[in-house]
């Protein structure tokens, strides 16, 4: 007998259809020489901080354990939401039968059938781990779709569990170094600041990210300037010309003499080239491809779409969906010739292309691209949303494969003004549709003025005011996109400031980083969404006032987690995942990252930007002498409610005050030199002291005034 464990019902049932003559048990299947079980997704959860330093579950938290390293890390079930004491009571009862089934005397093979990643690997090896009593051979069922065709033809290829140790080592590592930053930061930063903040290894940089387009959106100052602008008629057609040169308002005198010389020299037609090019379709979908476009064009949540694809991902209509590639492998060239052929049987155009722009190894990490199956469905098997979901990625397939090529008549005209200056107009005219009559392509035709070379060109050059635009908002599209390639600036910044000769080098350091994964960063900007740290309206992300709370505050605790730490961490995760390094290395390297915000680094006061723990008790008060104590955002008297008005914000100025410094306030009426206030007026730093003059906290600039 052959145990199949699923990782959700969905999944078992998908498997049991395609085995045939299965009868329904008490949560499990049987029948054909197979029973089929499921978990609920993840079963089993890392133990709390409590469980390692033997205090009790829902304990107040408290800095005495912290920062909470484990020698070794330690599962238990899934807790009940409501009261975390105790198991969940139906996980409880799904793994007391998953444990039943592998012990079972006839079961000679345990196979694990989690999703193909590594989180669906390490849901069903920890079942088998805790519930399997005496070793048993281990297969992997390894579904990139849950076709029936292809559920029976992995059935009939189980692979052996050892195959797939390395990504079950990144999928521990991953969960590891995700509970020491999460648990660790959260709880310090909570006990900091008095309020609840969810600090994560990858949240965090994601919703920095959002706050810094925001910030720079927020105290953008547009700026004018001018450019040689002329836009006469030629043969009866406008002809617009713009220099590209930017002059600032100061020389509009200037730019009138340029004009004058322009008008003066006259302009010609120098160039004309027309050419017929074939336009290439866009790559296939990986995940985060295609939610991009279905919040763009539907303003689809990446949550909603998610479970969408998902969705039609069990109902065996889309191929396994949390990929990162855009391509497909080339040992699956046989399976999608057969899909194409079935595709050109509805009538589509469409043929198979053993292409290396569709079919390269080198660009699949672990899933091919998204695609669809051998399973077409009818009009009424699909919602709407789903019937939205399923056609963006079936016309993308078929634009992919189609026979008949898209044809554009590509045109450039080269227009001089003497030796002064080039403008070159482009356009496109699409002559033969092709592949366009099925993808979502926006390409639209740009004419241009029937103009020949050797043609004199009626101008009237004018300066011309612009203005520069603020940066946009992160959207669905581009949100997506920076995750995938945080560092493309710094990339293209090193093109700019090394030689040809290092410039490979340099880049290589930056390659294939990115902010989570494609199977996490749905899951996780939707907590950042239920944390209320971001928000999404249709299409565009914003920040919160909660979220400021958080980027700002872990700014003042210097608890560093941008996207640098955060991505070395991904590098770290993928070395596991190649065999380079350990699960424990790659631990390592997190802990010490943890250990380092819990190290007390001794500084200068005129440096300190420590502000204490939330409650804490600073001094006595200089108006009533009751304690002064830290609260969220000032230290203040704890006689509020008898009237005492006496406070200090903890930030002044745009610079953290320290409770050190705050403490010396206190003691001797005026704290040390503190350096980096900025000016409200100048917006320029500078340095004073603060003094307490009548209960409240002033400027001493050392010179007798304030």
């Amino acid at each position: 007998m052959i145990l199949i464990i699923a990782e959700k019902p969905s999944l078992a049932r998908n498997i049991a259809s395609a085995i045939g003559q299965m009868n329904r048990r008490e949560g499990y299947l049987e029948g054909n020489g197979y029973l089929v079980t499921w978990a609920f997704g993840h079963l089993f959860s890392l133990v709390d901080i409590e469980s390692y330093t033997g205090g009790e579950k829902k304990a107040r938290w408290t800095m005495d354990n912290l920062p909470c390293i484990p020698t070794e890390f330690r599962f238990e079930l899934r807790r009940d939401d409501k009261d975390k004491t105790k198991p969940d009571a139906g996980i409880r009862r799904q793994f007391e039968i998953i444990k039943k089934l592998c012990n079972r005397e006839d079961v000679e093979t345990v196979v694990n059938a989690g999703d193909a990643d590594r989180e669906g690997e390490i849901i069903v090896r920890l079942c088998v781990r805790y519930a399997l009593e005496k070793e048993k051979p281990q297969k992997r069922l390894w579904l990139p779709d849950q076709t029936k065709e292809t559920v029976t033809e992995a059935l009939a290829a189980l692979n052996d569990e050892r195959e797939y140790e390395n990504l079950a080592n990144e999928g521990f590592a991953r969960t590891y170094i995700d509970w020491l930053f999460g648990v660790n930061l959260t709880r310090y930063a909570t006990l900091k600041t008095g309020t609840l903040l969810r600090v994560g290894r990858v949240i965090v940089p994601i919703v920095k990210a959002i706050y810094d387009r925001d910030l720079a959106i927020r105290n953008f100052v547009p700026g004018k300037y001018l450019v040689l602008y002329s836009a006469e008629k030629t043969n009866g057609e406008v002809v617009e010309l713009t220099g590209k040169e930017k002059f600032e308002e100061k020389d509009r005198e200037k730019v009138g003499a340029l004009c004058r010389e322009y008008n003066e020299t006259g302009a010609v037609v120098t160039a004309v080239h027309s050419k017929k090019d074939i336009l290439a379709p866009g790559k296939l979908f990986s995940l985060s491809k295609l939610q991009g476009l279905l919040g763009k064009k539907y303003k689809m949540s990446m949550s909603e779409s998610l479970s969408l694809i998902q969705g039609l991902y069990e109902k065996g209509y889309l191929t396994y969906p949390r990929t990162n590639s855009e391509y497909l492998a080339t040992a699956e060239k046989g399976k999608f010739a057969r899909i194409v052929s079935n595709i050109e049987k509805m009538g589509y155009a469409v043929k198979m292309k053993d292409s290396p722009k569709i079919f390269d190894d080198s660009k699949i990490e672990s899933h091919s691209a998204l695609t669809p199956t051998y399973k077409i469905p009818g009009k009424e098997d699909l919602s709407e949303k789903e019937r939205q979901v399923y056609a963006a990625v079936f016309r993308r397939f078929v634009a992919v494969f189609c026979a008949e090529p898209c044809v554009a008549q590509r045109t450039e005209i080269k227009i001089a003004v003497g030796n002064r200056e080039e403008f070159v107009l482009k356009g496109m005219v699409i002559e033969e549709k092709g592949w366009m009559r099925y993808d979502d392509s926006t390409q639209k035709d740009k004419l241009l003025p029937k103009l020949k070379k050797g043609d004199r060109v009626n101008i009237n050059f004018v300066p011309k005011e612009k203005e520069t635009v603020p940066p946009k908002h992160y959207t669905i599209e581009t949100l997506n996109n920076y995750l995938k390639n945080p560092f493309r600036d710094e990339k293209a910044a090193i093109d700019d400031a090394v030689g040809s000769d290092d410039r490979d080098e340099y880049r290589a350091v930056l390659e294939g980083l990115e902010l989570g994964t494609e199977a996490t960063r749905t899951g996780i900007i939707d907590n950042a969404r239920k944390s209320r740290y971001i928000e999404l309206k249709k299409d565009v992300y914003t920040i919160l006032p909660e979220g400021e709370y958080l980027i700002e505050s872990l700014s003042r605790m210097g608890i560093r987690m941008d996207k640098n730490r955060t991505s070395e961490m991904g590098r770290a995760l993928k070395k596991v995942f190649r065999g380079e390094i350990s699960v424990k290395e790659s631990v390592a390297l997190a802990a010490a990252d943890v250990r380092e915000v819990f190290t007390k680094k001794e500084v200068p006061l005129e440096e300190d930007t420590d502000t204490g723990l939330f409650g804490e008790e600073i001094g006595p008060c200089p108006l009533c002498g009751r304690p002064v104590v830290r609260g969220k955002f000032s230290y203040g008297c704890s006689g509020y409610k008898e009237g005492c008005t006496f406070r200090v914000n903890t930030v002044i100025l745009g610079r953290p005050i320290s409770v050190s410094n705050m403490k010396l306030l206190l003691k001797e009426g005026k704290t040390a030199e503190i350096r980096g206030f900025i000016s409200k007026k100048s917006n320029h730093p500078f340095d004073a002291a603060l003094r307490l003059q009548d209960g409240k906290a002033v400027f001493d600039f050392g010179r007798g005034n304030t």
